[in-house]
Order: structure tokens, then C-alpha cells, then sequence
């Protein structure tokens, strides 16, 4: 029997991934991909194009997006799944951040331009194509002309948080960030919580907190959390009541070592984690 994938986070040219909504469902069904959630950073663009050919060539498409929220420590990323396509709050609070956002790029390019590495905004903008401009962009740029060695390398020394272009983000904070999504209809889960090495003891307390803001979930499956990652998220929802989620965080040729539903190649999200969201939002009244 062939095995079928589930995929609840993954990026289009709506934000910094690297294909359109329709191109990620017709890759998702190559792939074997029989549920997907686009959670496009900060927008939620992409979905009508997603689930229009997610219908056409049936794959299960659930309408998502990711949002940024600023802790003591760094930022942390929230995933609302079923997001409500009427939602006229959410959609003008990312209108906020997406303007945000390009006032944002252009003075990454501009400080990256004072260190003597004259790449200009045109050069991202090549590189993003129709879709939304984010970081990652800026990186290949980066990488393209010779400037660092990897994706990683770019974060490491220009555009991470430590980095030498770094420019502060507009993010809400935690509770603003689940209490939106929550208004809004969405099943909220704290997005791959050990890809940032913040401190362990932080990370639980902060999971306490977000649940009793309302928050549902956690990434526990992701493309980036290895098997005792994997298991410490679910113990960790266990002890709080939360149901679990997962998904590659696939952003095409952006990032071209992960793929859709199987992450780096170990990655697989059960089927019980795609049912267990459903009972749970059928227990809460909510559509699915």
C-alpha cells in the first residue's frame, strides 16, 4: 500500500516560499500529500488559489497562515490552521505587518548596502518574483553573488537576529497573536518550539502560558526537530492538554533540502494528528 502524506506548514510565493499556491498542490499531489495547510508568514493571500486547485485535483487543502510574536528571549511563530477566509481583523492586521515587512527589507538592503556589499532591493525583488519579499530572499541573494555559503551563513553573520543587518520586526505579542487567530475561528499551535535553542525551562513556562491564552496545539512534527525533539513536544502536550500538529515548513527552492511532507527525509506526520485536530475542532463547534 502506497503511504499518503500530511503537510500543516508549508509557504507559497504569497510569502518567501518559492511556488505559487497552485504549483505547491499540484507538487503536494506528486508528492503523495492528501492534506495541506498553506501558512503563508503574515498572510493569508494565497489560500482561495490554493484550495481552488486543491479542489481540482483533490487534495485536501486546510487555509492557514503563520504569525510572529515577540517574547524576552527572541521571536516565536504561531500557526493557525482553518483560518476564517472573511476574517476582516486578521486580514488588516497583516496588511499592518506585510507593510511592515517592506519597510523592513528595504533597510536590511540598505545596511547590508554601509558593509560594502552592494546588492540593491531590485536584485531581492528579481529573486521573490511576484511573491512577497522576506529574508530568505535576501539570503539567496547573498548566496547568488558569493557574499556567504549557505543559507544558514547568512542568518549566522547578516540577517539573523544577531546579525550585523538586522533590523528589528514588527510581531505582536503572544497573546495578541493567539487571541487573533483564536477570534478568527483558527486551531493555534506554537510552530517547530526547538528550532531556536531558546532555554528549555523558558520554553515549557511559555507553553503554559499560550495554552491559557487559548492556544490548542504544538508543532510537535517538524522538518527541523529530530526524534527527541519530537518526543519532548509530545510529552510536553500531553502534560498540557494540547493536541499535537506537524508539517515540513517547505518553502520550494528556497529551502531545497526540504520537501513537501517528508521534510529532510525523515519527517512523517501520523494520520491521528490530522483526526485528533478535527475532534477537536468539531468539540469546540468550529467547521473543518
Amino acid at each position: 500500500m502506497t503511504r499518503t502524506y500530511i503537510d500543516l506548514h508549508t509557504h507559497s510565493t504569497s510569502s518567501d516560499g518559492g511556488d505559487s499556491p497552485s504549483e505547491l498542490i499540484s507538487l503536494a499531489r506528486k508528492a503523495g500529500v492528501t492534506t495541506l495547510a498553506l501558512t503563508d508568514h503574515d498572510t493569508i493571500d494565497g489560500v482561495e488559489e490554493a484550495m481552488e486547485a486543491g479542489r481540482k485535483l483533490g487534495v485536501n487543502v486546510i487555509p492557514g497562515c503563520e504569525l510572529s510574536v515577540a517574547t524576552e528571549h527572541g521571536e516565536l511563530h504561531l500557526v493557525g490552521l482553518w483560518t476564517s477566509p472573511d476574517g476582516t481583523r486578521l486580514k488588516q492586521a497583516m496588511h499592518d505587518l506585510q507593510e511592515h515587512r517592506t519597510t523592513r527589507n528595504l533597510h536590511i538592503v540598505q545596511k547590508l548596502q554601509a558593509l560594502d556589499i552592494p546588492i540593491t532591493y531590485e536584485d531581492v525583488l528579481e529573486i521573490a518574483g511576484t511573491g512577497s519579499v522576506g529574508r530568505p530572499h535576501i539570503a539567496r541573494v547573498l548566496m547568488d553573488k558569493g557574499y556567504v555559503r549557505s543559507m544558514y551563513h547568512a542568518f549566522e553573520v547578516y540577517l539573523g537576529d544577531k546579525g550585523l543587518a538586522h533590523v528589528p520586526k514588527k510581531v505582536l505579542s503572544p497573546k495578541e497573536g493567539v487571541t487573533l487567530l483564536k477570534e478568527e475561528g483558527a486551531t493555534v499551535s506554537i510552530a517547530h518550539m526547538y528550532l531556536h535553542r531558546y532555554p528549555l525551562d523558558w520554553l515549557e513556562d511559555m507553553v503554559a502560558t499560550l495554552a491559557g491564552f487559548g492556544m490548542d496545539a504544538i508543532e510537535a512534527y517538524h522538518s527541523e526537530h529530530d526524534a527527541r525533539s519530537t518526543r519532548k513536544a509530545v510529552d510536553l502536550a500531553a502534560r498540557h492538554g494540547l493536541a499535537l500538529t506537524g508539517g515540513s515548513d517547505y518553502h520550494g527552492a528556497i529551502k531545497p533540502d526540504i520537501r513537501l511532507g517528508r521534510g529532510k527525509g525523515g519527517l512523517y506526520v501520523p494520520p491521528f494528528v490530522l483526526d485528533d485536530l478535527i475532534a477537536l475542532r468539531r468539540k469546540q463547534g468550529l467547521p473543518v
